[in-house]
């Protein structure tokens, strides 16, 4: 069940899971020694604490913006301010990583971070803590792209890295989950504060060990930095994020909501003409022209973006017409954690044997198919117990397809654009999470009734996992054949 680095062929984009699975001759382990052990374990804290951040803080919102006198509508900045810098600063970040050392930026977005919980965790007012939560964001977008790069560089291709990718992958949806839980908690028990406390904690337990353990990874060149790609790239996500979440809370009939849509689309066709003019771009588009590298990004952008939209629209449907508490509702989606955590632990095996193309096409399918399942759930305690164990069987293979679209991602990509092809792997994840709920969850949301409207947002989400995963599985059929 080893899999290497094939030798390169006549094209060197056509990198396919059988030739990966062929490949046995010269075989990498499997087991990991302490010290990789211990690697991996800083880079997935790292990224745990990052996934804690997107969910810890939502059920305590109410609580904030009541101690910190923020009005309902400031109110979404306590999120945006964080998804803002960390979702457009991430491609910029990648690349700084690959010139300048992945470790060196790594441990500085750690730093960052660490510093910024705690000044959340004792903020004054309301600007202080929106600073802070900006400071948060900046500084994931720095740790979330140079420590995947840094697993995958660390990692040979092949079992040892498909194994450290799938504790990656779980741990961070496992982050998602368990954050909405430890939330409810932590507001609770002991106030909204401690929840930005926790992730200090996390920053200060993880910062002091990781030098010692990372080596410094990044390209034996040293080309100049595509300011202008930099630039447009960053600004378009910038807008876009912001147009998106903004149209979460107030509709697209906003005209700042539709003037920043139109500057993030400008902005990022005028991204992809920098990039097609320029020698030394920022992301190289033939790159983009992989079909692993295209069509896996695109099913990480699905899996992400339509998974976050049932979480949102089931956390209404569980309280709101079933009458379930936060407290019961956070224990229902940690169900869904411990799914994913099981199926983390299974996915390396079933792509070390069928190859992470196949296993994609299946999660997005079985995503879809149980996704669908969630309209036939009823109400009661039984429906309940069925939305539970329904929503937890999408989860299964909704883990399936984060872990393998990141493998399908970054097979057959040299060490040194590593940084490059995670960015992508985080940005489709990170714009995945933030403009599911805007585009479907309104129809949620504006429907006659919640019932309907909750009925009608996961019909339409099941019916796009299940198209893309039919596109995604001729893409990938054609790059097989290709190689």
């Amino acid at each position: 069940m080893a899999i290497d680095t094939p030798a390169p062929s006549a094209n060197p984009s056509a990198v396919t899971d059988s030739s990966l699975r062929s490949a046995t001759q010269n075989p990498t382990p499997a087991r990991l020694s302490a010290r990789d052990k211990l690697v991996l374990f800083v880079l997935c804290a790292a990224q745990f604490m990052v996934a804690l951040d997107f969910s810890v803080l939502n059920v305590a919102l109410p609580v904030l913006g009541a101690d910190l006198q923020m009005s309902d509508a400031a109110l979404q900045w306590a999120v945006t301010a964080f998804a803002l810098p960390s979702g457009g600063f991430l491609l910029l970040s990648g690349r700084l990583g690959d010139l300048y050392g992945r470790r060196r930026l790594f441990l500085s977005g750690l730093a960052l971070f660490g510093a910024a919980s705690v000044l959340a965790t004792f903020a004054w007012d309301a600007p202080s803590f929106l600073a802070a939560r900006a400071l948060q964001g900046i500084g994931a977008a720095a740790i979330v792209p140079t420590g995947m790069a840094l697993l995958t560089t660390t990692f040979r291709e092949g079992p040892q890295r498909d194994r450290a990718l799938g504790l990656s992958g779980t741990l961070m949806s496992l982050g998602f989950t368990v954050g909405m839980v430890l939330g409810g908690i932590l507001t609770d028990t002991l106030g909204w504060r401690s929840t930005m406390g926790l992730l200090a904690l996390f920053a200060v337990l993880v910062l002091p060990v990781a030098p010692a353990l990372l080596k410094e990874s990044q390209s034996p060149e040293r080309p100049k930095l595509d300011v202008p790609g930099a630039i447009t790239v960053t600004g378009g996500l910038l807008a876009l994020i912001y147009a998106l979440t903004t149209a979460a809370e107030h509709g697209f009939g906003k005209l700042d909501v539709q003037l920043t849509l139109a500057a993030g689309v400008l902005l990022l066709a005028a991204f992809v003409r920098i990039e097609s003019r320029t020698a030394q771009p920022l992301v190289s588009l033939p790159m983009l022209r992989r079909p692993n590298v295209a069509w896996g990004n695109v099913g990480g952008l699905i899996t992400f973006s339509m998974m976050t939209t049932i979480v949102f629209v089931l956390t209404l449907y569980l309280q709101q017409t079933l009458g379930l508490s936060p407290f019961q509702t956070g224990l229902v989606f940690g169900a869904q954690g411990v799914a994913a955590f099981v199926s983390g632990t299974l996915t390396p095996r079933f792509v070390g044997r069928y190859g992470s193309r196949k296993v994609l096409v299946v999660g997005l399918t079985g995503q879809a198919v149980f996704t669908a399942g969630l309209l036939v759930t009823g109400t009661g305690t039984l429906g309940v117990v069925l939305a539970t164990l329904v929503a937890s069987l999408a989860c299964v293979f909704h883990m399936g397809a984060i872990i393998s679209y990141g493998i399908t991602v970054t097979s057959g990509v040299p060490d040194e654009q590593q940084g490059l092809a995670t960015g992508l792997v985080t940005s489709s994840q990170q714009l995945g999470l933030t403009v599911g709920i805007p585009l479907l969850g309104v129809l949620a949301t504006t429907a006659d009734d919640l019932t309907s409207g909750y009925h009608l947002v996961v019909a339409v989400d099941a019916a796009i996992v299940l198209a893309s995963a039919l596109l995604i599985a001729v893409g990938l059929r054609r790059k097989s054949l290709a190689g």
